[in-house]
């Protein structure tokens, strides 16, 4: 190609690049999506053998290949940006102006012969446009077009033909914007470096994001055994956001308080608590399960259980619903530093599986349902049986076994 390239583009700094992303993905993991999608298109640029100039806002980086020059970003608002690139990168010859979203973007398009054409436009699925090709810097192309709508790209293209010229039209292509947009170029596009990132990161989400993302309702998680079988007990969200139910009130009715809620979640037994007028605390791993237990008007406390903890060894009662006795993978260990947080003749509530002989301490894995995947997280799942043969390992003696149709409980106190 006879002329210049120019990609507009952010340096990749996590929190400022591709915020969408971080509906799914840590702003780090999201900054590293885009800085491989950007090294991607840069690869295609040189490719062409084109001048190739990046007109850049932050600082470069390791990304920046040889051979590429940089000018900086000016102006105000993304229209003024991309006219000034436009004159900051004219050599006299036509310009193709691309950004840092289309990493398919292949030489060949880049390569675009204008013949009689005055100016080169191509739109995205979504409304916007990936390229737009000047033969000479105009700020009358540019001035006033709304940027990032739906119809940014017809505007555009309006106000091109608007000045008269002649306008040549590229293939529509996707932009990466969204997790579902990474996920469609990662399937279509395999051999991409953003690809192959994607489909390393997908797959190997840190669990607590991922229950993050389901308590903020961002995503559905479902949780499922190393053999892919659905977890019931971690797969019932829906309850955990929703107010006590009858069954766990009537759980609750056992408790002396003060009472410590290990894996509080949401809140919906701390705050069923307060309203019986019974003292609780609610702990959990996850900030987002604080700050949604607290807004309840309950008291919750970011951190895990085996850190030290206010009132250790002077709770009324500890509880462990909705199987967390599965936290951490160790139920004897975990029913042990539950003696030590009650008082000499505290209570302690566990929620067991239906399955009395149930004894599966297989780590578990988080799935969203649109396909991200977390590392392995220590788990497991026990009923009554196992449970008791794991009390006689600590100061916890059993005083009652119950249960409902669908859920099952176990009660030990601490005895000397």
């Amino acid at each position: 190609m006879n002329g210049t390239v120019i990609v507009i583009a952010k340096e990749p700094v996590p929190g400022r690049v591709k915020t969408r992303l971080q509906a799914e993905f840590t702003p780090r993991e999201a900054a590293a999506l885009a800085r491989a999608s950007l090294m991607d298109t840069l690869s295609a640029v040189r490719a062409t053998g084109a001048r190739g100039v990046i007109a850049l806002e932050g600082s470069p980086g390791s990304w920046l290949p040889d051979g590429l020059e940089v000018v900086a970003q000016r102006g105000d608002g993304l229209g003024e940006r991309i006219a000034a690139a436009f004159e900051d990168a004219y050599d006299g010859s036509p310009m193709l102006l691309v950004g840092m979203d289309t990493p398919q973007v292949v030489p060949e398009l880049l390569g675009f012969e204008w013949g009689e054409y005055d100016a080169v436009l191509g739109l995205t699925e979504d409304g916007g446009y990936w390229c737009l090709g000047l033969r000479t810097p105009d700020r009358r192309a540019l001035a006033g077009v709304p940027m990032s709508t739906e119809h940014t790209g017809r505007d555009q293209l309006r106000r091109l033909r608007a000045l008269g010229l002649r306008v040549g039209m590229l293939p529509t292509l996707r932009d990466m914007d969204t997790p579902k947009d990474a996920a469609y170029l990662a399937a279509e596009f395999p051999e991409l470096r953003v690809s192959r990132l994607y489909a390393r990161v997908v797959h190997s989400a840190h669990p607590g994001l991922l229950f993050e993302q389901a308590l903020g309702g961002t995503a559905r998680v479902v949780a499922t055994g190393i053999d892919g079988r659905a977890v019931p007990s971690l797969s019932e969200l829906d309850r955990w956001s929703a107010p006590a139910d009858e069954v766990d009130r009537l759980a609750l009715s056992r408790c002396e308080g003060p009472v410590l809620d290990i894996g509080c979640g949401p809140g919906r037994i701390v705050t069923a608590l307060a309203e019986r007028g019974i003292p609780a605390l609610g702990v959990d791993v996850s900030p987002r399960a604080v700050s949604l237990t607290t807004s309840r008007g309950a008291a919750a406390l970011h951190r895990p259980v085996q850190e030290p903890l206010p009132g250790e060894g002077r709770w009324g009662s500890v509880v462990l619903m909705d199987g967390n006795i599965g936290i951490g993978g160790d139920p004897a260990d975990l029913l042990r530093r539950c003696a030590e947080l009650v008082r000499p003749d505290g209570l302690v509530l566990v929620e067991v599986d239906p399955d009395d002989d149930l004894d599966d301490s297989t780590p578990i894995i988080l799935h969203t349902s649109t396909g991200r995947r977390s590392t392995p997280l220590p788990w497991a799942r026990v009923g009554t049986r196992t449970l008791l043969r794991h009390a006689r390992t600590t100061p916890l003696h059993p005083t009652e076994d119950w249960r409902t149709p669908h859920r099952a409980f176990l009660t030990l106190r601490r005895t000397a």
